[in-house]
Formats: structure tokens, sequence, C-alpha cells
């Protein structure tokens, strides 16, 4: 099927039109007001009762009514007040409704999980515009830097919203995208409040049971309504808080060589290279020795303590306009500022040889400048392993360990603006857009690793099953500089951005009383790129002058539950070893030409899309039944520039490489009112969810084995199609009292367009994609002997769950009893393996007790296993995921005035540990506590 039209030919016209929208709706309205009947918004009273709410029952009553009269199936959260969010966080306030699951980072709500797919999957506005705003991870393991399209919930205070929206299901007027789910995030606006001045003002003070730091949190919201004319709201929150993981962590395993006689250049394997260069093993028992020496043993890497520490600095700033000049005709412009800043100090004690097996126990003599102790091999005295051959326990003397002390510099911050119209040119007409412009940046200017090295003794024993961990150092004293040497300086940097431009206009027309006919087109750029630097001590010089030194002048003590060890002291290191942070030589000479600058390229999407939809409002044999049907076209273009490298990171060209895609999505909702309290929803629905940044990049790599002369290369692809869905919904919903709510939802998706990296073999350079200068003297039918890309594989997967809510007002019960409420809810969802990132159970349960003075709240939040990875090989450290969690928060509050509250808040009361694992035998990989919050607070409105 061929374009209707061509994205790149039309676009510059429709950002014209789009761009002149806002000027065209003024001069409309105002010739036509004279003609127009004057259909005016409704009364500030109105809308107040709508976003703005005070107390949690009149928050839960107020997200029911909009669910309630939603034709969509959709689950709310509004603020219980001005700058008061029902949570601290964004996403924990989410994990209240069914079907949304949050993982967490140092015990604050980080991404979410919706409806039995990943974070990936799950699409966030921001009053109407697609928003992105990645921040890292303090591990590798939770998607460290990622560039994906996940959102992280915590780059924002969750005071700056006024509405929460999920949208679980699709229509054809809401953009494409987003197959999970859409949430919506909406700030406050001045016309939401009545005419005249409003405003409040919240301070919160807290600390951690670890960190014992002051956390302040300050919000503030000003907002002047002249008469519904014209219209200005600010609001303000910035808060510093000190965090901290710690625990103990592998990184996952290294596994002995088998004997290979057959192999000339290592007869023995492994164990006996290791043996022959100075391990020792005669203290093990015979039959030890023989599985020792026989190869295939898997060991765990790194047996690490750790604690990540962050300081981190929160500011958000959103700005509204509303002008009206005439009637019907509304103007708004949403400004929002945020910034997220991280000072990061990890400290990790682990185990790494200096001649031995990877990051295990074992290492033979050091040689070189390292001191006398280190000439010396490990001795194993003992070692357990498991049916699979995983070492569950080692106990070894002269284990070389390595401390590291990571330092490093995040800062993310994030700009929008968006000009929203709404012009009601006639009684039946009505039309709305809007434009905007948002910039995601993410930088690290610094992330640099002070690496030393110790020799002592350590027994790591993961117990029977591989799932726990603890760790002795007997006979020597990790906090003795006498212990350590100096190794090397480690210098990385990050540099990441995205951008969207954006237009949306709309047409609303009623043909009647009970058909709505709308339509609308809508223009969607989105670009992002970056790079990665990584400035290694083989290159920078630092190894030369640092390696083998004493450390008793540079170093600090570290301790936290799991233990006490040395670090090493940036100031002091810098200053002796006259070193600082750099992508360059040393100005003392020392260090060589930056090579290793890795994930360098820039992707682009660039969408036109354009719907028709029907809704109607009549009766269907006496029952009120309502609903929409309607068509959502798209045809979007990719582009992608990527930097090919070969060995040792080299640049060997530049890769540019478009693609294309279209496609028509039909969508149906429906409700049907058998009683005014009992519903039935039904949605058949399609929709699409756009590849992954990092699948879709263009950069790679091509290598020539100097010996063999075989060519290998790989790339990203941004001719990929997306996901597609096709979805099946129902729902059964029964409202009474003033909150209660009962419901149950089954829904289906089959997807399709899943995406793998095959290897396919002996193929021309000219079909890679890849520029085959970068190899020389190739040519175009030089042939590649392996080359891999992501493409689109055939097949359909489906996942079918189901999600039951509750929440009722106890009201039927005796006085004092009859104050009492809970909101509960449960999800299943089973999903086939190759869908990763959700739990098949999770449950949540908030109690509640509030007057008109004072209230507790008490809320329980768990979700079952969940992988992240998932491979067919028994020990393959691809698959990987995090155990079964339960979070416990608290809050209460207590009216000193009508005007002034005093609260209090904890969060993670239980400290929960976090623990990943890998393989299929879930063998520990990290397992950490942030520790309990607590936050008490005054807020005053006016």
């Amino acid at each position: 099927m061929s374009k209707p039209y061509s994205v790149r030919t039309m676009r510059q016209n429709l950002k014209h039109f789009l761009l002149a929208t806002a000027s065209v709706l003024v001069v409309g309205a105002s010739s036509s007001i004279a003609h127009a009947q004057q259909a005016g918004e409704p009364a500030s009273s109105d809308l107040v009762d709508e976003v703005v709410v005070t107390g949690f029952r009149k928050s839960l009553s107020d997200a029911r009514d909009i669910k309630r009269d939603s034709v969509i199936q959709k689950d709310v959260i509004v603020a219980e007040d001005m700058a008061k969010f029902p949570e601290l966080n964004l996403a924990e306030s989410l994990q209240r409704l069914p079907g949304v699951q949050i993982n967490r980072e140092a015990g604050e709500g980080r991404r979410i999980s919706l409806r039995g797919l990943g974070p990936d999957f799950s699409r966030v506005q921001l009053n109407g515009m697609e928003v992105l705003g990645n921040v890292d991870s303090a591990q590798d393991s939770r998607g460290q830097r990622s560039r994906d399209r996940a959102f992280d919930f915590n780059i924002f205070a969750s005071e700056l919203f006024s509405r929460v929206e999920v949208e679980k299901t699709f229509q054809a007027a809401q953009k494409e995208g987003g197959m999970a789910g859409t949430v919506g995030l909406f700030t406050g606006k001045p016309f939401d409040y009545a005419p005249g001045s409003k405003g409040a003002v919240s301070l919160k003070l807290g600390t951690n049971q670890y960190t014992k730091d002051t956390q302040p949190r300050v919000a503030a919201l000003f907002s002047r309504n002249w008469d519904n004319r014209f219209g200005a709201l600010v609001s303000v929150a910035y808060g510093k808080r000190e965090t901290t993981e710690q625990g103990r962590n592998t990184y996952n395993y290294s596994k002995l060589g088998a004997t290979d006689y057959a192999d000339p250049a290592n007869p023995k394997g492994d164990a006996y290279d290791l043996v022959a260069a100075g391990l020792d093993i005669s203290h093990l028992s015979a039959a030890k020795q023989a599985k020792f020496l026989a190869g295939g043993l898997y060991f765990a890497d790194g047996n690490r303590v750790s604690s990540w520490n962050a300081k981190q600095e929160r500011l958000g700033v959103t700005t509204a306009l509303q002008w009206k000049p005439v009637d019907n005709l509304l103007l708004t412009l949403d400004g929002l500022y945020g910034q997220f800043t991280t000072h990061r100090d990890e400290m990790h004690l682990a185990t790494r040889p200096i001649e031995g097996l990877g990051s295990t126990t074992l290492d033979t003599p050091a040689g070189g400048v390292w001191p006398a102790m280190f000439q010396k091999g490990s001795v194993i005295n003992d070692l357990a392993w498991d049916s699979n051959d995983y070492v569950t326990m080692t106990n070894v003397t002269g284990t070389t360990f390595g401390s590291e002390h990571r330092r490093s510099l995040n800062k993310n911050r994030f700009n929008q603006l968006a000009l929203t119209g709404k012009w009601d040119a006639s009684d039946r007409l009505t039309i709305d857009g809007h434009v905007g412009y948002e910039k995601s940046t993410y930088k690290t200017p610094y992330d640099d690793k002070l690496y030393m090295r110790a020799k002592g003794n350590l027994i790591a024993n993961y117990g029977a099953d591989g799932q726990s961990a603890s760790f002795q150092y007997p006979g020597w004293d990790p906090t003795n500089p006498a212990n350590y040497a100096m190794d090397s300086f480690y210098y990385r940097g990050f540099n990441n951005q995205s951008e969207l431009r954006e237009g949306v206009l709309n047409a609303r027309y009623e043909l009647n009383d009970t058909l709505t006919l709308r339509a609308g087109v809508a223009y969607h750029r989105f670009t992002q790129g970056g790079r990665d630097v990584f400035y290694d001590d083989n290159v920078n010089g630092t190894r030369s002058k640092t390696r083998g030194t004493s450390v008793a002048d540079i170093t600090s003590v570290f301790k936290n539950d799991a233990g006490s060890w040395l670090i090493g002291d940036y100031d002091k290191a810098f200053a002796k070893y006259k070193e600082y942070h750099r992508f360059g030589p040393n100005t003392d000479g020392t260090g060589g030409a930056l090579q290793d600058i890795e994930n360098v390229y820039e992707t682009s999407e660039e969408t036109i899309s354009e719907y028709v939809q029907l809704d109607w409002d009549h009766d269907l044999f006496g029952k009120r039944f309502r609903g929409n049907i309607g068509l959502r076209g798209y045809q979007t273009d990719t582009h992608s520039t990527g930097w090919i490298q070969g060995d040792s990171y080299a640049y060997l060209g530049t890769t540019d490489v478009e693609g294309s895609y279209e496609g028509v999505l039909p969508a149906l909702n429906t409700v049907l009112e058998l009683t005014p309290e009992v519903l039935v929803r039904f949605s058949a629905t399609q929709n699409l969810n756009r590849p992954s940044l990092g699948s879709m990049a263009a950069e790679g790599s091509a290598f020539k084995n100097e010996d063999t002369g075989e060519i290998t290369a790989s790339r990203g692809n941004p001719n990929l199609k997306p996901f597609k869905d096709t979805t099946l919904d129902v729902s059964v919903e029964y409202y009474f009292g003033k909150v209660g709510l009962l419901s149950a939802s089954v829904f289906q998706k089959s997807i399709k367009n899943f995406i793998d990296s095959p290897t396919v073999y002996k193929i021309p350079f000219s079909q890679t994609g890849v520029p085959f200068s970068t190899i020389p003297g190739a040519t175009g039918s030089t042939i590649v002997d392996e080359f891999s890309m992501p493409i689109n594989i055939a097949g359909t997967k489906k996942l079918t769950g189901v999600e039951l809510a509750a929440q009722s007002q106890f009201s039927f019960l005796p006085a004092p009893f009859d104050n009492l409420g809970v909101v509960a809810n449960y999800t299943y969802v089973d999903t086939p393996p190759e869908l990763t990132g959700i739990s098949k159970t999770s449950y949540n349960v908030t109690l509640y007790y509030e007057t008109d003075d004072w209230g507790l709240r008490g809320s329980m939040s768990h979700r079952d296993r969940w992988y992240t990875g998932r491979s067919d090989d028994v020990m393959s450290a691809s698959t990987r995921g995090f155990e079964g969690s339960t979070y416990v928060d608290a809050s209460a509050f207590l009216n000193l005035t009508d005007t002034l509250q005093v609260s209090l808040n904890a969060v993670n009361l239980t400290n929960q540990k976090d623990t990943q694992f890998w393989g299929q035998n879930r063998y520990l990989y990290n397992q950490t506590q942030s520790g309990t919050t607590y936050m008490m607070g005054l807020s005053y409105k006016f």
C-alpha cells in the first residue's frame, strides 16, 4: 500500500497551519460573536468540585465521578487540595490503581508497568503532550542511563499536579501509541478556582533511618482569577534529600572452562591453568580437587558489599495563563520547568582478582609493581556447589579485593511550553487544539571511579539454594590501610537529549442531541541523541603513576549495615597524584588520546495522523447507551544517523538510514447503563507501540578478523515497524453511596510485530546499511560473514488479564466507625515469557479513617516476582528479574484551623528488601534496603 501523501512534503504546510491556529481562533471568535450563541464555560465553582478537592474521601469521590462519566476505561486520581497530591510521589499514587505496578529506586517510585506490559509500553502525557524525561538509576541492572520510551516519575514533585488519569482503552481521538495505556498528568489552571486570589503553601521536613539527614520539601501555589476573563497561576515545588541503598550483590558469574585435550592451546582447561599459575587447591579434599580441575563450575563474580548513596535536589515550576477575550474562546498557555540533580557516591568492596578468574575469589600471584602481599596466590580452603555446578560457598585465604569509590554528578532538565485553544464557534461546533515544544536533557559531567586493591580472606556463602548472601572476613581488617594498595582512576561522562514539537487540531460537531462527529489532525516530531564517553585507566595514564602505591594518606573508613571497609578520598587522591577529571592528556603529560566514545546517534520520528470519530449517547431497549467508534490513520517517517565503530572503539564511519510505516487503527468503546448504578463497558480497539529507541538507532560496529579475514557487522534499524495490538476489554461497575465502587474487568491483548536480532550469514556489504568504507578495501559486493540487526518477527503473542477494584466508606457502621473507609484492587495477568517487566499478581489496599478535623491512612502494595529478561538456558544470566515485594506506607493529618494543617508521612515502614536474581534458579544478584523515611509537614491555604 502506498502512502496517500508524504510526511516530508506536507509537514511544513501543516506546521504553519497549526501554528496559525491560535490567531485564527481569536479573529474567528471575534467576528462571529454576534452570531454565535454564548455557551460559556462551566462556572468556576463547578470546576473546583471536579479538580480541586479537600480530603481523601472527596478526592475518591471526584475521581470516581470522572471514571463513571468516561466512555473509555479510565482510572483517575485527583489532588486532595491545592498543592496536595495523595502521595509524595506520582508513581506511588498510580500503584493504588488496578493494573498498575511500579518499581522503586532508593525507596521512591520510579517507573510503572501497566496491564501486562513493561514501562516501555506506557505513554505519559503532560498537559496533553507526550513526555519523555529519563533520569538515571544507580545500578546497571536497573537500566542505568537507558534511552527508551519509559518515563521516570521521580523527575517531578507530586505537588505540581492537580489530576492524573490512566486511560486503559484507546479511542480514535487519542494520539496513537502507548499500547499498555496512556497516563495523563495535569497541572493546575487559574480558572479552576473562583474569581479572586487563592493560594497554598506547604513545608515538610523529614529523615531516613539510614541517612539521618533533614529532607526539606517545600511547595507553593498562587492563583489569581480576574472574573474568568484572565487568570494567572504559578506553582513551585522544591526538595532535597539524601538516599542510600545498601546490601550485598554479585556480577552474575564466571565459569571455569572444562578440560579439552583437543585444544592444543589449552589442553587442560582453565582450572589447570590457574593452579599452574599459583592458585592453591591443596587444602581441598581429593574429590573436590578433582571436581575443580574438571572445570564447569560457576563461581559468583563480585561477592560485593555495596552502598549507593545520593544527594538529590529537585525543583519544579509550573505556570498557566488563561484568557477569555470573548465568551466563546479560551486560550491557555502552560509552562513547566523541572530539574533533578543527583550527586552520587557509590562504595563497593568486591572480589577483583588481578591475574585470576573473572571477578571471583580465585587469584594467582600478581607480579609487576604490586606489593609483596599480592605476590601470593589465593588458597581455596573449602567450597560447595549445587546440582547445577553453581558454587554456593567459597572459603578462600588470600582473596584479592577491589575497593571502588564511584562519584557522579547527574543533571536532568525538562522544559515544556504549550498553547491550547478552545473555540465554541456555534452552539454545535467546537474547535480546539494545541501547539507545543518540550526539551529534556540528561547530562553527567563526570562519572569517575577510584579503584584500590586489597588482600585478605573471605568466606562467601550464598546458602544451599544460592538465593541469600553472607560474607565473613576472618583474620584480616578491611579498615587497615596496610592491607590495601592504590590501583587507578577511570573517567566517564554522558550526554543525552530529546526534543518534541507537536501540533494538534480538533473539531467537534453535534449532529443532533444524541450524535456528535469529531475529527482532527496532529503533527508530531520527536528527536533524541547523545553520546557516552569512557576514558579508561589503560589509556588515561593513571596506572603508571598510581598502581601499587600506598593508600595510607588518601582513604577514609566507610561503614554501613553490610560492613566496614576503606574507600578512596577523591580530594586527597587527586592532590597526591596530580589528577583531575579529564577526557584528554594530563597537564603533566600522562594520558593518551580519548578512544572510547560509544552510543553516538541521533534518531527522529515524524508523524502525521488524522482521525474521525462518532460519539453517541442514546437509549438501547430503554437503557442509556453511549460510546464512540472511529478510525485513526498515521504515517511515520524515521531517520537515524549513528557511528559505526571497530576495534578499540575506533570510529569507522557514519551510517544514515531512513524508514517509514503507516496504518489505520479502528476503535470501538461502549457503555451500557443497566441501571444508573450499574455500568457495563465493552471496547474493541487497535493501537501501536513504537520500537525502542535503542533498536532504531543506526549506530553499530564493523570488524575484520586479521587472521581469518572474516567480517562481522551490526547496526540498529530505523525501519522497524511498531508493535501492534488488538485489545478486547469488558468490565462491570457498580456505583453506590458517596464514594462506593465495585468493578471487575477482563482484557485480552493480541500483539504482533515483536522484535528480535537474528544473525544473517554471507550477505553483501551493500545489503547491511553499514558503509563498506568502514573496512579498508571493502566494496559494496564484499561479503559480510555475520550481520545482525533488530527486525520484526512473525507471530502473535496474547496476554489476558483480570482487574478487580473496590472502594467504600463504611457509613453503615455506628459512630465513630462510620468514618472508616477502604480502597483495594487486585490484578492478575497471564503473559507469555517473552513479555517482561510485569508481575502476574499484584494488589493494593488502603485503609483510612477521616473526620473533618483529622485522619489516618495506611497503604500496602504488593507485586509478585517479575522478570526483566528470559533465556531457555538454565544458567544464563540473560534470565533475570526481581523477587516479589510488599511496601507499607502511612500518613496522617490534623486540621488546626480551616486553613492550617499538620501532616505526617511514613514511606516504606517495613524497610522492604529489594532482591534481584539471575538464572532460572533465581540465584542472588542484588539485594538492598533503603530504610524508612518519615516526614512531618505544615500546610496553609488562603
